[in-house]
């Protein structure tokens, strides 16, 4: 399709002519697709589109990401650089910061970042530019989804005004959907087009085209009725983790008091064949989902006058738990070294918020450090994954600090070890051996038969 010079108000539109057109396109994988935000979600799902037989543009505006996809650079685990590369040279990928060229694109996907503000607020300033930029060359036909975590309604209540201010029509003149992302870093089982796709359109004809889009790209495609379930569903699958993980917390702490191993009660409990799913406790949340997405329910249900007290209470359980872990790792060494936190050099394994993975969003290790530095203490890291701490909103003073490689002095010139991300790549029987002191929050010594004194599980 391309694009319409007709005045917006006078172009010839009879009933479901449009959508026709874009449903043969996207048959034909003639359908030109754009896809906004090319991080963890936005590059692999442009790779899996790419891959399916579309013409993808991907945009952004980090000229950096630029850099690296001209080089043949992924810089998503994901997306190997092969795999990159033989899209481009295909030419079924490019990318750009111009977002001029979204004129050219049929089926525009966002893919923009959904952050709360410091008040556990939905920040929507990224979806809200992102439409604008989209309305500024809005024309007739082209169908819009949303991918981006949000509450629910802000499809309909903040995207669907933003684009008609245009003159154009959601339904009548261009078509609007959602369908939350599913990607989960460093999961190898599955991959973008495996992971069943939930999906809505703005009235029947933006549900076929939406349905038929991602039936193009997806093994398995879920309909909803409407965008604002599509919202809830993303919303739901993340408050159900969050609170089964602020459970486990809780339950360490309070097994914890009686000496009792919160893993090996795990272990024993998810034998049962029904009725049970284990969640794992740990130093806290972190990623881009779950420490975010369930305030974005809280936020909107005051809009209802209707209290969200287990999520609430989940959120705090799983924002103190970094602080539960600081003063563990005090008191191991006050009892097993006599010295008090102030006075000690601490070495946090593990700045990812997720084993194997270079994804540092939400990480709780950059709490840890800070917690640790606020109380005297000095606090390095290691992550064979991040070499050096990026630019982060909530850390700025941390930005710029190099990874500690492991090695028998390095390790043995620490007071303790603070295993925050179990990555496989760190030796952990040599850790063992050349700390004083370990405390393991991830249970990963256990794990290995690694058994030695001066292991503490916090």
């Amino acid at each position: 399709m391309s694009p319409v010079s007709t005045p917006l108000n006078t172009f010839p539109n009879e009933p479901g002519q449009l959508s026709a057109t874009l449903l043969s396109d996207i048959a034909s994988r003639k359908a030109h697709i754009g896809v906004i935000g090319l991080g963890y979600v936005g590059l692999p799902l442009a790779m899996t589109v790419a891959r399916s037989g579309f013409s993808v543009t991907g945009f952004d505006v980090d000229p950096e990401k630029m850099v690296a996809i001209d080089a043949g650079r992924s810089y998503i685990e994901a997306v190997p650089d092969e795999i990159l590369v033989a899209e481009v040279g295909a030419g079924r990928f490019s990318a750009t910061n111009d977002f001029s060229k979204l004129a050219i694109c049929d089926i525009i996907i966002i893919c923009v970042p959904t952050p709360l503000t410091r008040h556990r607020d939905p920040d929507l300033s990224f979806i809200i530019k992102t439409c604008e930029a989209i309305a500024a060359t809005l024309r007739p036909g082209q169908l819009i989804v949303l991918e981006s975590t949000t509450y629910p309604g802000t499809t309909k209540e903040v995207v669907r005004p933003i684009l008609e201010r245009t003159g154009l029509v959601s339904g009548r003149d261009f078509f609007l959907g959602f369908s939350p992302e599913r990607e989960d870093p460093g999961n190898r089982d599955f991959k973008t087009s495996s992971i069943p796709k939930v999906v809505a359109g703005e009235g029947r004809e933006a549900s076929e085209l939406v349905t038929a889009f991602y039936g193009a790209v997806v093994e398995k495609v879920v309909p909803v009725s409407s965008t604002a379930t599509a919202e809830a569903v993303k919303l739901t699958e993340n408050i159900f983790r969050a609170v089964n993980i602020a459970l486990v917390n809780e339950l360490k702490v309070v097994y914890e008091a009686m000496g009792i191993d919160i893993w090996e009660v795990i272990d024993a409990a998810k034998t049962k064949p029904f009725g049970y799913m284990p969640f794992y406790p740990g130093p806290g949340l972190g990623g881009h989902c779950i420490p975010i997405d369930p305030f974005y329910l809280t936020w909107k249900s005051r809009e209802y006058e209707l209290p969200t007290r287990f999520i609430e209470l989940a959120g705090e359980i799983n924002s103190s738990m970094p602080r539960h872990v600081v003063s563990r790792l005090a008191e191991a060494l006050d009892i097993r070294l006599g010295k008090a936190l102030s006075r000690s050099k601490i070495l946090v394994v593990g700045l990812a918020y997720k084993k194997n993975v270079p994804d540092i969003r939400e990480s709780p290790s950059l709490k840890l450090i800070e917690l640790i530095e606020e109380r005297g203490g000095s606090a390095s890291y290691h992550d064979p994954f991040v070499p050096e701490i990026p630019k982060t909103r909530e850390y700025l003073d941390l930005k710029g600090r190099r990874s500690v490689p492991i090695d028998a002095d390095n390790v043995g010139a620490f007071d303790a070890v603070l295993i925050a991300t179990d990555h496989d790549a760190v030796d952990y029987a040599n850790l063992a051996g050349w700390a004083p002191l370990v405390v393991d929050t991830r249970n990963v010594f256990a794990r290995r038969s690694i058994e030695a004194d001066n292991i503490v599980k916090a």
